[in-house]
């Protein structure tokens, strides 16, 4: 069984994934660069880990056809350190974050993705897309009218090309829209930007580098408050777009399992001269589209990435930016979820104005992890408010025994405690008050408090109160925490001193 399933994710679409591989290769020279210009280090460090992260998240990771490498949301984290630290703070610093990730994985983090909610999701994946083309904007600005042209050629071969007899869906249209454009601009020796103007291209394999820094405390103090943003934006960024690979090809992963990959990656990374990474969106939905599926697509990415910068280095510097921008920019509208706008009329409120502020969050702040955190804790309050309401409680009188009955239906918690006590008539005169809790549960020691304060309301009035039908979980949390039948407590409750 171990060995059909690791034939299925390793060599159930060769080709397929190929052809993505060598198409991903491509798109990761010039973020890589980027990426490392925004960290303050040299090219190489960018590139170096983007190859290292790419093959072993291919071996160890949790998602097949996901491609990690370099990332813009880790490179933004690690400004200051580099600035005032150097490069061997930072190499440690990703080996630390590895090592969290790791960590993050064995305590099964992964499943906390399961409290992300639809709506967030979306968002990200939208406000991602954003992201992805307004970096493409830099690109597109105060160039000659070629740039325009060749980029609008770029996106007409990328729609265009899928529809060609034979060819068209045998060869990865992005792939075909780089060397078009590259021919062009070869031949016709355009004076527009190329990838060798981002930066230098490394000209030898990567090698084993301890880095130069003291191990002691001082360096700890130092390096922690830098490593743990790293693991958890690079764990939430991974899990996200592992959500959303998932969603693409109609198939599951294993998100613990992806933790430990993602800090294994970054270890090497480390070791290697690179700089911490992660998942990214852009690149994975790039190798979905052309065909990549399995783990071979990752493994190529990260070899063909290292053998173009090496080894053809002076070939790949003569890719226009402009056919990159191209794929770039056809990777923002495949990405951004169309539907949820034609969604907003008939989605539930809430749940849009959840998508809609992770969206203005990530794209206004550029933090991916913030904008999460707002979705999330928003999705939370909507969904607190709704069930609360969902509590009520009715009441019949027995005249002939002088005795009310409250029903309690629905889930008493703090949202709805304040709901659950207004529901009784604390000045009602009658002999016998009983509270009927068959179809109520109660969550936490708000409610708790919120139920001691009622009974004893009841009792302070004269009436003689009976619960019944206490379920076997509310029951523990009401004997644990409740103060009702501890008479040493009841001034405490009732806001009373026991001083005299």
């Amino acid at each position: 069984m171990l060995l059909v399933s690791k034939k299925q994710d390793w060599l159930s679409n060769i080709r397929g994934d190929i052809m993505a591989g060598l198409v991903v290769a491509l798109a990761l020279i010039p973020e890589a660069i980027a990426f490392s210009i925004i960290a303050g280090v040299d090219p190489k460090v960018g590139l170096y880990a983007s190859f290292c992260i790419a093959v072993t998240t291919a071996v160890v990771g949790g998602r097949p056809g996901m491609i990690s490498a370099a990332t813009g949301a880790m490179a933004l984290l690690m400004v200051t350190l580099v600035k005032d630290h150097g490069l061997q703070y930072l190499l440690v610093t990703t080996l630390l974050t590895g090592v969290l990730q790791i960590i993050a994985g064995y305590l099964k983090l992964g499943g906390l993705m399961r409290f992300v909610s639809r709506s967030v999701v979306t968002g990200f994946v939208n406000a991602l897309a954003i992201l992805i083309f307004m970096a493409q904007l830099p690109e597109l600005t105060k160039v000659t009218w070629h740039v325009y042209a060749m980029t609008a050629g770029g996106l007409g071969i990328i729609y265009l090309f899928p529809y060609l007899p034979l060819v068209g869906k045998s060869i990865p249209s992005p792939l075909v829209c780089i060397v078009v454009l590259s021919g062009i601009a070869i031949t016709l020796n355009l004076d527009i930007r190329t990838v060798g103007d981002m930066g230098d291209l490394p000209n030898t394999l990567p090698v084993f580098l301890w880095p130069d820094v003291p191990l002691t405390i001082e360096t700890l103090n130092i390096i922690l408050p830098f490593a743990v943003p790293l693991a958890v934006v690079g764990l939430l960024e991974s899990l996200m777009t592992a959500t959303i690979v998932d969603d693409l090809t109609d198939t599951d992963s294993d998100k613990n399992r992806e933790c430990k990959g993602q800090g294994i990656a970054n270890i090497a990374a480390g070791l290697l001269g690179g700089m911490a990474g992660c998942a990214m969106i852009g690149q994975s939905v790039i190798n979905i589209k052309s065909g990549g599926r399995g783990r071979l697509s990752n493994l190529l990415a990260g070899i063909f990435l290292l053998i173009m910068v090496v080894f053809l280095g002076d070939w790949i510097k003569q890719i226009p930016m402009a056919a990159l921008v191209a794929v770039m920019i056809m990777v923002s509208i495949g990405t951004f979820s169309w539907g949820s706008l034609r969604d907003l009329k008939s989605h539930p409120l809430s749940s849009s104005v959840v998508m809609i502020m992770t969206v203005i969050v990530v794209v206004w702040t550029h933090n991916l992890a913030l904008g999460v955190f707002v979705g999330v804790l928003l999705a939370s309050l909507f969904f607190a408010n709704k069930i609360s309401h969902l509590m009520y409680v009715e009441s019949e009188m027995n005249v002939v025994s002088d005795t009310r009955t409250y029903h309690v239906i629905g889930q008493v918690f703090f949202s709805s405690s304040d709901k659950f006590i207004a529901a009784f008539d604390f000045k009602e005169a009658v002999e016998k008050i009983v509270i009927d809790l068959h179809r109520a549960h109660f969550w936490d020691i708000t409610s708790v408090s919120a139920l001691d304060k009622a009974v004893l309301k009841f009792r302070r009035e004269g009436a003689d109160v009976e619960l019944t039908g206490l379920n076997e979980a509310s029951s523990t949390i009401i004997d644990r925490f409740g103060v009702h039948d501890k008479p040493e407590q009841i001034d405490k409750i009732m806001g009373r001193s026991n001083e005299k």
